[in-house]
Parts: structure tokens; C-alpha cells; sequence
């Protein structure tokens, strides 16, 4: 974490609370129970002696100032005092939420670029119709909770990843319908808009009674169908792409209504499986120093993995082609 060090010892800087619990010593005292965190770390922190309801809400972001100590062989920051930021304070928002490599705007311009390139005006026509309609949430919101692309505007990153591997593989296989399986792959975690709810910061907080009871694969084929509808679209593509979404989980066990049926589908399907195990693999090496190996991931089947130093650590995607 970046702090600034004053001639006193102590640090200060600011920080995103992950978490501010307050809680009771053993002496009766209250005291806040904290992780501070920033873009690419966290650290756990203490606030003694406090008076009861100074409690910050979760995912706010304060400055701090106080000292770095040591506790059970890891860094604890012992706050000695703490504030809400203000408008005249000098910080960046992107220092301390974790945000996707390219701006969520930027990505979902790039997604809409492509569509509206289509020839075939049914895809064309459905899919701008369903992307302008959640485009601000598209632009900005998370695509997971806790997995994979957690961060703000993860789920365009996500989604512009697999746009670019389906765009290189149908150069190598001539009999996939490119524009089906990139309508399939852009519309396929839209209903997450519904599914996740966000807090102040951007990041995911949980889920919504709809994304609980319903989840994203079932609400984004009913969204699909009921903009089809309304836009008096009526073809076989439709259903194709209900079934794209339906199934991109792969097999029941993950949720899928069904499994995979026709080319593009599956293609879909292996598509978002590997961006994941990519993002993941990436994100965990990439904490450890070459010739480690990292924790287990619960994600992975709980293995561990190992950085062997040859390639980067950081996940890093060619979103731009031949451009970059």
C-alpha cells in the first residue's frame, strides 16, 4: 500500500475499509476491527479505544493515520485516527478499487463497434437493442462476486476477452458463423446487470432476489426473448441465442438448463470456462515468486499452482488485434 511516511514515525494515506467491524475488548473497551485495502492489496487494522457507533460503513473510503506493526508474524496498521475524504482531498479512486485494465467504456464501445458491422440484421438489430439498454451497467459492473473478473468493469473485460479469442478462432475454423457466436458470447452475462448488486464503490456486495431465484442464465434467455418480442423479431436466431445462454455453464452440475447443443454454443461455453481459468491461474501466480507455488484455489478444483517464471505473471489480454 502506498503510505506517506511523517517525520514522527507514523504513516498515512488513504484506503478502501473492506471491512469495519466494531467489537468489545477484554477490558470493555470498543474497538474497530478493520481491513484496509487498495487496488492490488489489503492489510488487516485496529482502531483502540473508540467510542461506540464510530463504525465506518463497508467499502468506504477514508484516510488514515497511524503506525505499521507487527502481529503474528504479519503487518497490522494500528489507526490512530481516521476521516471520510473529502472533496479537496488529492487521490485517485482507481488506486484503491480493483478495476479492469481498460476502462468498462472503452470496452463496451469497442463490443458495440463490432455489432453494428453485422450483416445479419436480426442479430444486428437484437443485439444493440439489448446492450444500449443496459449500457451503464454493462460499462461498470463486476463480473463475479469473488471469482473471476471481480473487479469494476470486469464484466465488459470478460466479455471483450472472449470476443477476441472468438474472433481469432474463427479464422482458423471457416464454418463457425462468427456474428452468431459473438452475439452469443456479448449477450451471454448480461443478466448479471440483474443478478449482482454493487455497492458505492462498484465492486459486487451480493446477490439480488432476482439473481437468487431466477440467475443470470435463465433471466438474460427471458430478456433476450421478451426484446425480441417487443421488436417484432421473429427467426430461428432468436432461439439459437436463448440456448447459447441457457447452456454456457456447460452441464447442469453448473447450472446449465441444458448442455450445449451446436457448434457455436459449445464454442461459447469453452470460451468462458477458459477466460476464467485463465484470469484465475493469472491472478494466483502472480502472488507468488517464481519457483512458489501459490495457495489452493477453490475455483481450480482446490490445487495448487506454480510459477515457473517463464511467461508474465499479470493477466494481460490483446483486446485491440493486429491494432496493438
Amino acid at each position: 500500500m502506498n503510505f506517506k511516511s511523517l517525520p514522527n514515525g507514523q504513516s498515512e494515506g488513504f484506503v478502501r475499509l473492506k471491512k469495519c467491524d466494531e467489537k468489545t475488548a477484554k477490558n470493555g473497551s470498543t474497538y474497530l476491527d478493520i481491513i484496509i485495502a487498495d487496488k492490488d492489496s489489503e492489510m488487516s487494522a485496529k482502531m483502540w479505544d473508540c467510542s461506540s457507533g464510530t463504525a465506518f460503513e463497508a467499502e468506504s473510503i477514508v484516510k488514515i493515520r497511524g503506525s505499521i506493526e507487527q502481529y503474528g508474524g504479519k503487518d497490522q496498521f494500528r489507526i490512530l485516527q481516521m476521516r471520510p475524504v473529502s472533496s479537496t482531498d488529492d487521490y485517485e479512486i482507481s488506486d484503491l478499487v480493483p478495476s479492469s485494465q481498460v476502462g468498462g467504456d472503452v470496452l463496451y464501445y469497442m463490443i458495440k463497434t463490432r455489432v453494428e458491422s453485422f450483416e445479419n440484421a436480426n442479430l444486428k438489430t437484437l443485439v444493440l437493442a439489448i446492450i444500449e439498454e443496459r449500457r451503464e451497467k454493462l460499462a461498470s459492473y463486476p463480473a463475479a462476486l469473488k471469482l473471476h473478473h471481480a473487479v469494476v468493469g470486469g464484466l465488459m473485460y470478460h466479455t471483450m476477452s472472449m470476443v477476441r479469442m472468438a474472433e481469432e478462432l474463427s479464422k482458423v475454423y471457416k464454418n463457425v458463423n462468427t456474428e452468431l457466436l459473438l452475439s452469443g458470447i456479448i449477450l451471454h452475462d448480461v443478466a448479471k446487470t440483474w443478478e449482482l448488486e454493487t455497492n458505492k464503490t462498484g465492486l459486487a456486495k451480493g446477490y439480488s432476489v432476482e439473481g437468487e431465484l431466477i440467475g443470470h442464465l435463465v433471466k438474460g434467455a427471458m430478456f433476450v426473448s421478451e426484446k425480441a418480442k417487443e421488436l417484432g423479431i421473429e427467426c430461428e436466431e432468436v432461439a439459437l441465442l436463448e440456448h447459447m445462454i441457457i447452456s454456457h455453464h456447460g452441464i447442469p452440475e453448473y447450472g446449465s438448463a441444458v448442455r450445449p447443443m451446436f457448434l457455436e454454443a459449445i464454442i461459447l461455453s469453452t470460451l468462458d470456462e477458459l477466460d476464467a481459468t485463465i484470469y484465475e491461474v493469472s491472478e494466483a501466480t502472480s502472488k507468488v515468486n517464481p519457483g512458489e507455488f501459490s495457495d489452493r484455489i477453490w475455483a481450480l478444483d482446490n490445487r495448487k499452482l506454480y510459477n515457473h517464471g517463464l511467461s508474465k505473471p499479470e493477466h494481460n489480454v490483446n483486446l485491440y488485434g493486429d491494432e496493438e
